[in-house]
């Protein structure tokens, strides 16, 4: 068994952007969680899955994204997770949160993916980028540097992101493009 989960990559560029802010937190604020994992848009969270079957889950996920349109994602300021986590906020948009409960849905039908935890609460997009090992005190501190710090990308999603932890990080197991939009 592995664990994986399904997201949305940014380009390298806010990659980039991304890794400084989490460096940043890991030297001046001890929280290198965020760190684990390449930037990313959860839509899909954590799961077991039988590396036997790991064909079919990739199958599963190409036939899904092969369906899918384009999303415009739009990243703006930080937010947080009181008091433990802190993001880059991605702007809730419709065709975001469609693709996700579409994928949500799908997993669930196609692969008895069932993630309890989400079907409580409404999805949250978000790009962590300080961790639940952050302190409490190092929380209030961080919290009050970025709660008003400026930021704005663009950009357009055009495949899911495969996920596998090999017990120490999350690394990109595969990719799976979308339906490319007519021109």
């Amino acid at each position: 068994m592995s664990r994986f989960f399904v997201a949305l990559s940014p380009p390298q560029d806010i990659q980039n952007y991304a890794n400084q802010i989490k460096q940043y937190f890991a030297d001046h604020y001890a929280s290198c969680g965020a760190l684990k994992s390449p930037p990313h848009i959860t839509l899909q969270p954590p799961f077991e899955w039988a590396d036997a079957n790991l064909p079919l889950l990739e199958a599963s996920l190409k036939e899904f994204a092969s369906g899918q349109q384009p999303v415009a994602i739009t990243l703006r300021g930080f937010d947080a997770f009181v008091p433990r986590v802190i993001y880059i906020n991605v702007v809730r948009s419709q065709e975001l949160l469609t693709l996700q409960a579409d994928l949500m849905a799908y997993t669930e039908s196609k692969l008895g993916i069932v993630d309890k935890v989400s079907k409580t609460r409404p999805f949250a997009p978000h790009m962590t980028v300080a961790f639940r090992d952050l302190t409490k005190q190092n929380f209030k501190a961080a919290w009050t540097e970025f709660e008003k710090r400026q930021l704005h990308f663009e950009f357009t999603a055009d495949k899911l992101t495969l996920l596998l932890h090999d017990g120490k990080r999350w690394n990109i197991k595969s990719e799976f493009g979308f339906l490319p939009t007519e021109q």
